[in-house]
């Protein structure tokens, strides 16, 4: 039997990214954008709080863009500050590139495994799917899914006991699957 599990993003993630003012490299986003108009052209940035000293930083998200180029349902989830738009942002590889900011997520999102008890069976099929792309060791997830230390979990790779297509080792933010023999 195949267990599905599912890696969900629980808020946004920290934006690495160094503060002008005090030098620290976090800052956390709430899902706030500023609009700005100049006639006819757009600027849009998603806002960004330091976490140590609390200066405001701007990613550029549309730079001089013409207002009519803009969807208006676009337009509008800017407006009200959608955090589920400000999350998919942040998830664009060229909004990433052009603000020079990385992502953590160390504890934005959490491992939904279907609530099924598989400790008792002697090999168990698991379909790991990522509602959003959130690097996370293979390692990490086995081990929380399955009520086992990653020192295990690693050994049982090992031994060969937990097999995968995909190496399981490093950062992984596609979907996978993995058999585990006990």
């Amino acid at each position: 039997m195949l267990n599905t599990w599912v890696v969900t993003p629980t808020c946004l993630p920290t934006v690495i990214r160094r503060c002008h003012a005090c030098a620290f490299e976090r800052f956390r986003v709430d899902g706030k954008f500023r609009v700005n108009a100049h006639h006819k052209v757009l600027d849009v940035w998603l806002l960004a709080l330091c976490s140590t000293c609390g200066a405001t930083t701007k990613l550029t998200i549309l730079e001089r863009v013409n207002v009519r180029s803009v969807r208006p349902g676009l337009l509008d989830r800017l407006h009200d500050n959608d955090a589920a738009l400000a999350a998919e942002l942040l998830q664009d590889p060229d909004v990433r590139r052009r603000n020079r900011i990385a992502l953590d997520w160390e504890g934005a999102w959490s491992l939904d495994t279907g609530g099924s008890d598989h400790r008792d069976h002697e090999v168990i099929d698991v379909a790991v799917r990522f509602a959003a792309r959130i690097p996370v060791r293979p390692v990490r997830l086995i081990a929380d899914g399955c009520g086992l230390s990653r020192a295990e979990v690693e050994r049982l790779i090992g031994d060969g006991k937990i097999v995968s297509a995909v190496r399981l080792s490093g950062r992984l933010c596609g979907d996978f699957t993995f058999t585990l023999k006990r």
